[in-house]
């Protein structure tokens, strides 16, 4: 599995790692915390420059952000939710995914934004309530992209500083990198087969706190 990535991104490049990234943020197929190491360990190899590859992952990320925080302000919050609960399901986006980045922003403001860039799982939804609010959106591209900057350098420079020990990394990392590919559509597939009673209960846990 650790070969088949880092030769995925190798004959993608640049545009590999920003479709990559792109897709992360809007449905996780592989974390960007095992996309940008191994694409910083292939710039260490010479077949992509450590700066385009830092340069690549953040503009993929930030894109998917923005896409985000477009649909945001255009739908909003509310007709988002619905939106979620009748066609989610395969997208594993539930309306308290967006609740939960909701009261993120309500706690943080602006800072939420730049600091959800860090989080994962909030780092993919919190754009939503900065459309919604219709935060600037200079703003917003400012601070996602100081957070998706600093988040995608370190972790390429991670990978970047582990080529020198290639077979040592490659024997731990191919099992390591397999076991969470394989984690992360066990993790999608319940999410889909749980789906409607994730939704029901989340809908009687609101509505008594409504109540109460």
């Amino acid at each position: 599995m650790f070969d088949w990535i880092t030769n995925l991104i190798d004959s993608m490049g640049a545009f590999g790692v920003a479709l990559l990234m792109f897709l992360e943020n809007v449905f996780p197929p592989i974390p960007s915390e095992l996309i940008m190491p191994l694409a910083g360990f292939n710039a260490a190899r010479n077949t992509m420059s450590l700066p385009l590859v830092i340069a690549a992952g953040s503009i993929g990320s930030l894109a998917g952000a923005y896409l985000w925080y477009w649909i945001g302000r255009r739908i909003g919050f509310e007709r988002l939710c619905k939106l979620s609960r009748k066609h989610g399901r395969w997208l594993s986006v539930s309306p308290e995914e967006f609740d939960r980045a909701n009261d993120w922003f309500d706690r943080h403001g602006g800072g939420a934004v730049l600091i959800g860039r860090l989080i994962p799982t909030v780092r993919t939804f919190i754009s939503v309530p900065a459309g919604v609010r219709r935060m600037p959106r200079a703003f917003f591209l400012g601070l996602s992209a100081i957070g998706t900057v600093a988040w995608t350098a370190f972790l390429t420079l991670a990978g970047y500083w582990l080529e020198g020990g290639y077979e040592a990394v490659s024997a731990w990392l191919d099992p390591v990198s397999t076991i969470v590919v394989v984690g992360l559509i066990g993790t999608y597939l319940w999410r889909v087969a749980t789906y409607n009673r994730r939704v029901s209960d989340y809908d009687e846990e609101k509505q008594g706190a409504e109540q109460s």
